[in-house]
This record gives C-alpha cells, sequence and structure tokens, in this order.
C-alpha cells in the first residue's frame, strides 16, 4: 500500500501551517499545497478569496508525474534536477521547489500575482520549511482505543446492519 513519505504532526504541522498562510498572503497566490514525490497532499492552503481549487489529490499526482517527467529531462542533460519549476498559462500558474528529497512545495497563482513575487516568498517559506522538517524530533502520535470505544463502534455496526443482540 502507498503511503505518504512524510509525516508532519502537532507542533511541527502547526508551524508549517504558519508558514504556508503567510506565503498565501505575501505571494498573493490562490493555493499552497505540499506534496511528496508520490503525489500524496500532505498539507494544502487556499487564500480567502480564491475559487475552489480543482481536486487536490488529481492535482497533486499530475505534478508529481511532471515533477518525475522533468527530472528525467535533467539527467539527460547531465543535471541531477530541475531545483524549481514554472509552468505559466494566460490565466493561472504553477511554481514548485524542492522540500528535500521527500516533498515538494506547490505555490498556484493566478494573474493578479507577479512570477518575481511567488518566486520571492516561495523560496523564503521553502527555506523556513526545510529548518523546521530538519529540527523537528516529533514522532507520530500512537492511536489507541480503548474498551469504550470498542463497544460503541460494535454497537453503532450492530444498530447499521442489524445484527444487534436481542
Amino acid at each position: 500500500m502507498l503511503e505518504p513519505s512524510l509525516d508532519l504532526y502537532g507542533d511541527t504541522f502547526d508551524k508549517v501551517d504558519g508558514i504556508l498562510t503567510e506565503l498565501l498572503t505575501r505571494s498573493h497566490a490562490r493555493y499552497v499545497m505540499i506534496i511528496d514525490r508520490k503525489g500524496f497532499v500532505l498539507m494544502h492552503g487556499r487564500a480567502l478569496w480564491a475559487p475552489k481549487p480543482p481536486s487536490l489529490d488529481s492535482l497533486a499526482t499530475l505534478i508529481a508525474s511532471n515533477y518525475s517527467a522533468n527530472t528525467a529531462i535533467a539527467n539527460l542533460f547531465g543535471e541531477n534536477g530541475f531545483k524549481e519549476t514554472v509552468q505559466q498559462g494566460h490565466d493561472v500558474g504553477t511554481y514548485l521547489e524542492e522540500l528535500g528529497d521527500k516533498a515538494l512545495l506547490v505555490t498556484i497563482f493566478d494573474s493578479s500575482a507577479a512570477l518575481g513575487r511567488v518566486k520571492i516568498y516561495t523560496k523564503k517559506a521553502v527555506e523556513e520549511i526545510r529548518t523546521i522538517l530538519r529540527d523537528s524530533r516529533e514522532v507520530a502520535p500512537v492511536m489507541e482505543f480503548d474498551q469504550e470505544w470498542s463497544n460503541s463502534t460494535e454497537a453503532l455496526l450492530d444498530g447499521l446492519f442489524g445484527t444487534g443482540k436481542p
């Protein structure tokens, strides 16, 4: 089973979320996402004024695939990869940078946001997030289910499927 290659918890999550919010505000971008190289959405943010985004899961998968293709192109030229990628259409563009060997920061902007502004603030956010991830010592929380949870879940399922005890 495929699983995300980077987990963000607790204080680390909160710090990175704050950086993404600041990136949205300062860059005037529509959306920001941290995705892993398999195409999982790890975190995302949306400007208050931005329209509803397309499916983030589909978008992340396509961006990760495109990143892999661009890495293969770079390899043909003897490069290890492209450290940043820009795609810009008439109304919408994407800018992405590596967050190390596991994840990418994607900034999605429209024609009202200057590419230079997007790049400057995305690069700043990347450096801050890299530092947080490097210094993070948090471990994943352990999910523990007690007997009360087990009993209530069993009762719920019995009620749903009509298999309850008389």
